[in-house]
């Protein structure tokens, strides 16, 4: 699928009850129906004990809806419906009724909000959500650009050839990665991303 904007969740008691209605609908009706009435649009996932199905569209995924209450009413499943739809700012699923930025300027607005969120929860817990992963060349190369950073007053965590440096907001991260690979060795590999160990709120 090219377009997975929206998503029914199907929450069942237990996951041995997931596990089985996944099962039906890869065997043969919700993929049969979907393919039929909706030209192939709808993929399924599992987790826990829920079931997805993708659509491209909210018409899709409440046909798809239909079609699974259908199914599993005609199997004796017992399960909950819910639809939802992917918000690209917030990384988040959504609720239908939730309006997405539609021009340049609103997404904008909505990105800096975001990032403005990032940054207060990062002060409120004291600890840096995103950073950025750097592994230089050689030892001399990490000791050279560690100092440099903290001369910048970033704090740093060296680990012979490989530097962690925190940043507050994905943004702060992805420019503070853009800096490193201009001022590092070419043969430098950096990557931004979630901090999976929370450092040191940078407060920059």
């Amino acid at each position: 699928m090219d377009h997975d904007d929206w998503r029914v969740t199907i929450s069942f008691a237990d996951r041995l009850q997931a596990e089985r209605a996944k099962v039906l609908f890869s065997r043969h009706q919700v993929a049969e129906d979907a393919r039929r009435r909706l030209g192939g649009s709808i993929a399924a996932g599992a987790g826990g004990s829920q079931v997805f199905l993708y659509a491209g569209t909210e018409a899709a995924a409440r046909e798809a809806e239909t079609v699974a209450r259908q199914v599993l009413t005609r199997h004796h499943f017992s399960a909950e419906f819910a639809i939802h739809h992917w918000h690209p700012i917030e990384q988040t699923w959504e609720d239908p009724d939730v309006a997405l930025p539609r021009t340049s300027a609103e997404r904008q607005a909505e990105h800096q909000r975001l990032m403005a969120e990032e940054t207060a929860e990062s002060r409120a817990i004291g600890k840096a959500q995103w950073q950025v992963r750097a592994e230089l060349p050689a030892h001399q190369d990490a000791v050279a650009l560690a100092g440099k950073l903290r001369a910048a007053g970033r704090p740093v965590i060296r680990r012979w050839t490989f530097l962690v440096i925190p940043a507050d907001n994905e943004d702060e991260a992805h420019q503070l990665a853009s800096q490193i690979r201009r001022e590092a060795p070419a043969e430098a590999v950096v990557h931004a991303g979630h901090a999976p160990v929370l450092m040191p709120f940078t407060g920059m």
